[in-house]
């Protein structure tokens, strides 16, 4: 009797599979799939970091992110326990941190020591900043936590605090423009003895300065451009909200982009 070696099915169509059109097939679509997700690369990461948390002004938070997004300008947001867990690495991989109006004092004791250090290195490192209002105040020499990126210059309140006057609309010359553009200030800062005077209050002090802290570029405003209509209401003003929110979005892009704006 002749014996018939059998080999079982399973085994018949695995060695059939194995050099088989259809695994060929399946191999080089997943080489192929491999190769892609090496050539494309991780997610581009957002340039603009703006903070929102503890003592950021949740208003002027919506009132930035309407102009970053009306301007398709790629930003993440952070707030307080998020920027105190990222390390000088992490900050350095965007390219601008803005950080809005609000309360400096909150603002500040909301991080902690090592975070403003790790903030400071970053900006030293070439991190941009813009610092509207209370984020002016905090890129000084604060008492409150402050960041210190004007070499010991401490900010105070602009002349009209004095009077209490605690809002209100501002004009501010702008070095290379014609005419005064009418601004909503409350509670900002005087920016007089650091950087560079790109605008000025009525007084003559500095309104808004630029400057670099080491490898970093630097943008301070003591008023509000990006401030919505609803927040101008029953003031008077006459320079259009959309006119200063184009403003706005030069400090910002000037701040990303490491570009000297005109300056007195």
């Amino acid at each position: 009797m002749q014996h018939v070696l059998t080999t079982p099915t399973s085994t018949v169509f695995r060695q059939s599979m194995h050099n088989s059109p259809v695994r060929r097939l399946i191999r080089a679509c997943l080489l192929g799939t491999l190769a892609g997700l090496a050539a494309c690369g991780p997610e581009d990461p957002k340039p603009i970091l703006l903070f929102n948390g503890e003592g950021a002004s949740r208003p002027d938070v919506a009132a930035l992110e309407r102009i970053l997004g009306d301007r398709h300008l790629g930003y993440a947001t952070a707030d307080s326990r998020q920027l105190n867990s990222m390390s000088e690495d992490v900050l350095r991989s965007y390219r601008l941190l803005i950080v809005p109006g609000g309360n400096f004092e909150t603002l500040g004791n909301g991080l902690t020591a090592s975070t403003t250090q790790h903030i400071r290195h970053a900006v030293q490192g070439g991190l941009g900043y813009l610092g509207i209002c209370a984020g002016a105040f905090m890129a000084g020499n604060s008492p409150y936590n402050g960041l210190n990126l004007t070499r010991g210059v401490r900010f105070h309140f602009y002349s009209a605090e004095s009077r209490g006057i605690r809002k209100a609309l501002v004009p501010i010359d702008i070095a290379g423009e014609p005419a005064p553009l009418e601004q909503y200030w409350e509670d900002g800062p005087v920016l007089t003895g650091w950087g560079d005077v790109v605008a000025t209050y009525p007084d003559g002090t500095a309104a808004v300065v630029e400057g670099s802290a080491g490898a970093g570029w630097v943008i301070l405003t003591g008023v509000h451009p990006e401030a919505p209509e609803s927040w101008r209401r029953g003031m008077g003003f006459r320079t259009p909200a959309s006119t200063n929110h184009d403003y706005a979005a030069t400090l910002i892009n000037a701040a990303l982009s490491r570009t000297s704006l005109a300056h007195f």
